[in-house]
This record gives structure tokens, C-alpha cells and sequence, in this order.
């Protein structure tokens, strides 16, 4: 199970290579391509927008396939991609490319993290999706320095890289996973379309996108914020965003025990507080490299710690639709992390350079009041339920109806 669970971490490890390394190679790829740095630029977005809205159209497309089936066809169609990517001949051909990259991604994650909850017991997902999320993590760690490196003669070295560490993930999946339990019956498109109208599938889909806007326009702009602490020295910059990579595996790592340990709704506002005053504290921190340091620790820790959590959440409502709901919530991820590059510069202009950290911070406090009115406490939730919230409703016989709704909606995770 363990190795299982691994494979499954090292296909995430390639695509968060495969999402972040671009902003270490873009000027290769503007010189190579012959179009400006802010053209190759667009790789990121396109890669984030086809994401963001692929994940729950793919979910329900392939609703009625094997899990197994569709996680080697995800890799198998992110491999051959970025593939293409490697052999793009011009600048329209890469971005289509990076489209169909991106389709592939959309497809394996919300699913690898759904087969990582139905690998283990219900008291252990929470690490089981902090393993697979923890692929990512180790990509902005390891993955995207790497990748660079690669990448510093030839851009198309660094898509090569990609290709190796999917088709590695593909070829372990194929030998060592086996099949897993059906996905859940295959319905209508007015039954899939059913989270939209469920309010608290809805809270927490809002809850990763209001957050990951916060966090990143942050960290798109962080060299901005500890200008003051590195005198635009690369040297310093690259060691705060090696601190950033680690802390980032670390909250990953965390956060999985804490919630298994605390449950989903002591974990988000923990985090969310700790990620809020981080942001706030930015505009004194970042004009020293002890304090940029300190924020480079705090920071990540909390934002995946937020990242594992939302998830289980998310899995929890519903277990046999965790793909659907998980890709939810992945769309609201990629979505808030194309939006976090427009809010930060936004903040900025209005708020100045070393202020506009505390724009994240008001996101981050709204963030908190849309988790404590939208969670509840685990002592209230009826243990071992999960209710249907997908393409079915509660009949419980004797109940009234406003009570048959509320045991349909409690979820055994403390959301």
C-alpha cells in the first residue's frame, strides 16, 4: 500500500514539476521561441485556466470508467503532452500543447488523491492525501530547482525531465496498482451538476479559492515583499525559496497527521490564522533576512496544511464522489492561483510594495469566517456517516425533514 501510495505521490511530483518549473525557464523558451518574456509567460496561465476548467468536466465525462483505467490514462496523456511540449516547433503549438498537458493533470490529480483515501482506512486519509499531495510539494522543493538546472542550455531538457518522471509514475501505476472498487453509479448531467446547489460542498470550494488568491499573491510577488531583506541578490532570494520548498513538504506532512489526528475544521482555522497574521507581519519581516526567513517557514506550513485538509473535506461529504468533488476543488486551487497574480498586482498598485501583503491578510480573515460558519464541530457530526450529497436523495422514514437533510450533510471528518 505504501508503494502504492508513493507512485501515486511521484505522478503529482511531475505535474507540480511540470506547473511551476516553467517560471525558471521562460526566458529560454521566449529566446528559443522568439516571442517576449510576457508571451511565454502565458504557458502558466493557459497551463492553470485549462486546469481549472477541465477538472470537473473530465471528472464527469469519465464517471463511468475504472479508477485504475483512468489514472493510467491521465499519465499516459500528460506524458505524451509535455512530450509534445519538448518537440513544440513554434510558439502556438506549445501552448496547445501545455492545454493538453493540462487536461491530463486535471484528470490525475483529484483522482490519485480520491484512490489514496480508498486505499486506507477512514482513519488515515488524511496522510494518505498529505502522501500524494506531498508529490507536489517536493516539486516546488526539489522538482522545480531541478528542472531549472536542467533547463539552464535547453528548455526542452526540463520537458524531457517531465516525460521521464510521468512515464516512471505510468509504468509503476500499470504494474502495481490494481483494480479498485467501482466508482459510484453513473448519472445525469443534472444529478453531477448537484454540488453546485449543496451549500456546504459550495463553502468549501469557496474556501480554497478565496485562500490560494491570499497565498498567491503573496508568493508570486514574494521577491517584492523581501526586497528590503535580500538587496535584490539572487543568492538570498534562492535560499528563501529553498526554505519555502522545504516548509512546504513539511506543512504537507503535518497537516495530513493533524487531520487525522484534530479534523478538518481545527486545521483550517489553525492554519488560516497562523497563514493571516504571516501576511500581516510580511511588511516588517521582509525588511530583514531573518524575519523573510521566518515568513519562508511560517507561511508554507499553513498554506498546505490548508491544502491536505480541504480535500479530506471535500471526500468526506460524499466518498463514492470524491473524484467529482475533489476535481471541484482542484478547479477552485488552479483557479485561485491564476487570480492570485491579478489581486497581488492589484494590492500593489493600491497598497504600495511593501503594504500589499496585507490585501492577503483580509482574504485570509474572510477565509476563517467562511470556515467557522461553515464547519462544524466534530462532536456534533454523527460518527462513521457520510452522507450521499451526489445525484441522490435522503429518505429516512420517521425523521422530519429538515433533520433527514441535516444527517444527509455530516460528515465524520469534523466538517
Amino acid at each position: 500500500m505504501r508503494l502504492r501510495l508513493l507512485l501515486l505521490a511521484l505522478g503529482t511530483f511531475a505535474v507540480g514539476t511540470d506547473t511551476m518549473v516553467m517560471a525558471g525557464i521562460l526566458g529560454r523558451v521566449a529566446d528559443d521561441l522568439d516571442v517576449s518574456v510576457a508571451a511565454a509567460g502565458q504557458m502558466v496561465s493557459v497551463f492553470a485556466l485549462a486546469y481549472a476548467l477541465l477538472a470537473p468536466v473530465l471528472a464527469t465525462l469519465t464517471a463511468r470508467w475504472r479508477r485504475r483505467r483512468l489514472l493510467l490514462t491521465a499519465l499516459a496523456v500528460f506524458t505524451a503532452a509535455n512530450a509534445l511540449s519538448a518537440l513544440a516547433p513554434d510558439y502556438p503549438t506549445l501552448l496547445a500543447t501545455r492545454v493538453l498537458a493540462a487536461a491530463g493533470a486535471a484528470l490525475y490529480t483529484p483522482t490519485a488523491n480520491a484512490v489514496a483515501t480508498a486505499l486506507v482506512p477512514p482513519e488515515r486519509r488524511g496522510r494518505a492525501i498529505a502522501t500524494v499531495l506531498g508529490g507536489m510539494t517536493v516539486a516546488t522543493a526539489l522538482g522545480v530547482p531541478l528542472g531549472t538546472y536542467v533547463g539552464r542550455a535547453d528548455w526542452r531538457l526540463t520537458m524531457w525531465l517531465v516525460v521521464v518522471l510521468g512515464a516512471v509514475a505510468l509504468l509503476g501505476l500499470a504494474v502495481f496498482l490494481r483494480e479498485l472498487p467501482a466508482p459510484a453509479p453513473a448519472v445525469g448531467l443534472r444529478e453531477r451538476l448537484a454540488p453546485l446547489r449543496e451549500g456546504r460542498i459550495v463553502a468549501a470550494v469557496a474556501t480554497t479559492f478565496v485562500f490560494f488568491v491570499a497565498f498567491q499573491a503573496v508568493y508570486i510577488y514574494l521577491a517584492v515583499a523581501v526586497r528590503p531583506a535580500t538587496d535584490g541578490e539572487a543568492g538570498r532570494l534562492t535560499l528563501i525559496l529553498l526554505v519555502t520548498g522545504i516548509a512546504s513538504v513539511g506543512g504537507s506532512w503535518l497537516g495530513g497527521r493533524a487531520v487525522d489526528r484534530w479534523g478538518v475544521r481545527a486545521v483550517l482555522l489553525v492554519a488560516g490564522s497562523v497563514a493571516a497574521l504571516a501576511f500581516g507581519a510580511l511588511p516588517w519581516l521582509g525588511l530583514t533576512m531573518r524575519g523573510a526567513l521566518l515568513y519562508a517557514t511560517v507561511s508554507p506550513l499553513a498554506g498546505w496544511a490548508i491544502s491536505v485538509a480541504q480535500p479530506h473535506r471535500l471526500a468526506s461529504l460524499s466518498p463514492a464522489h470524491a473524484p467529482l468533488l475533489i476535481s471541484l476543488n482542484s478547479s477552485a486551487l488552479y483557479l485561485g492561483m491564476a487570480a492570485g497574480g491579478g489581486a497581488g498586482s492589484l494590492a500593489m498598485t493600491l497598497l504600495g510594495e511593501r503594504w500589499f501583503p496585507l490585501a492577503s491578510t483580509a482574504l485570509a480573515l474572510a477565509v476563517l469566517a467562511l470556515v467557522a460558519t461553515t464547519t462544524s464541530h466534530p462532536q456534533r457530526e454523527v460518527a462513521g456517516r457520510s452522507g450521499p450529497l451526489v445525484g441522490r436523495k435522503a429518505k429516512q422514514p420517521g425523521k422530519r425533514p429538515a433533520e433527514a437533510r441535516h444527517r444527509t450533510t455530516s460528515s465524520p471528518s469534523g466538517d
